[in-house]
């Protein structure tokens, strides 16, 4: 072979072994900015939602319903008391939870440290005085003994319902999360017993009336008719919401989540199974 024509030919030869290079380095890129990382946000479509057992499961499964419309596919898993949703979305054994208010979670945030922040609305259950033995407020003896739920934030929210009917006067500048030891004023000598918010509603057969959360009341077989007094609606601190982990709010499923529960179908559904009880709050 010529030189001439050895020369062609590395030359040749580097050309193409630098096109093949040059080929896998645009490939790598193209792999690179193309393909999605594995479990990024907008790939996520599965979500498993915390809710509390009872009437929320039936309102839930309308809202499972509704969110598969948008691509989403929920899983409610259920919990039987207060404390364990946010446990578990803090672990990440949950995306999301929705049976809370903010005087609670703020509560828990404070206790716990939790990194738990609201993203959207529900609905709002009145606290209410129940008793099967008054008709009226105005009924309630001397020495009447009534139920409060000794969770911070359901007690102070339970005590002010007293204080709005004048039952109590609670010590100036006292905040949501009073407690019995906040009462300046006590005219009629009320016994207020602080008993767990699951228990309180089936105490009032026990006591002259209870302060029962209204899910609580349901549960407990309670009834408007039962109901003796009622916090004020307007302006409530006490709307439910759904909850994620602060690192998740932005993220791109949070807003058909929230959209799932936030429609007309769920509503009615809601109406249904709360007969009114509790109030749609978004």
């Amino acid at each position: 072979m010529s030189k001439t024509n050895k020369k062609l030919l590395a030359s040749t030869l580097f050309t193409r072994r630098a096109a093949l290079a040059a080929l896998a380095v645009a490939a790598a890129a193209v792999s690179t900015f193309s393909l999605p990382a594995p479990g990024l946000a907008e790939d996520k479509k599965d979500l498993k939602v915390g809710i509390i057992s009872g009437e929320d499961e039936d309102v839930w499964r309308v809202v499972i319903a509704e969110a598969a419309k948008k691509g989403l596919t929920i899983e409610a898993v259920v919990f039987n008391d207060y404390t364990q949703p946010n446990e578990a979305l803090a672990r990440g054994e949950i995306d999301a939870n929705a049976f809370q208010h903010l005087p609670y979670l703020e509560n828990q945030v404070q206790q716990h440290g939790y990194k738990i922040v609201p993203v959207g609305y529900t609905a709002v259950w009145p606290i209410g005085l129940y008793s099967k033995k008054h008709a009226k407020v105005a009924d309630l003896p001397d020495g009447a003994a009534i139920g409060v739920p000794n969770d911070p934030s359901n007690e102070g929210r339970a005590l002010r319902v007293l204080q709005n009917e004048g039952l109590i006067k609670l010590k100036d500048g006292t905040g949501i999360l009073a407690t019995i030891a906040d009462i300046a004023e006590n005219p009629k000598n009320l016994e207020i017993k602080e008993l767990d918010a699951g228990i309180v509603g089936r105490s009032v057969d026990d006591l002259d009336a209870a302060i029962v959360n209204t899910d609580w009341a349901l549960k407990s077989g309670l009834t408007p008719e039962n109901r003796i007094a009622q916090e004020p609606v307007d302006d409530n601190p006490y709307r439910n919401f759904i909850a994620v982990r602060e690192e998740s709010k932005d993220e791109p499923w949070v807003k058909p989540l929230v959209e799932a529960y936030q429609n007309d179908v769920v509503k009615a559904e809601f109406d249904r199974v709360y007969k009114g009880t509790g109030i749609s709050a978004y």
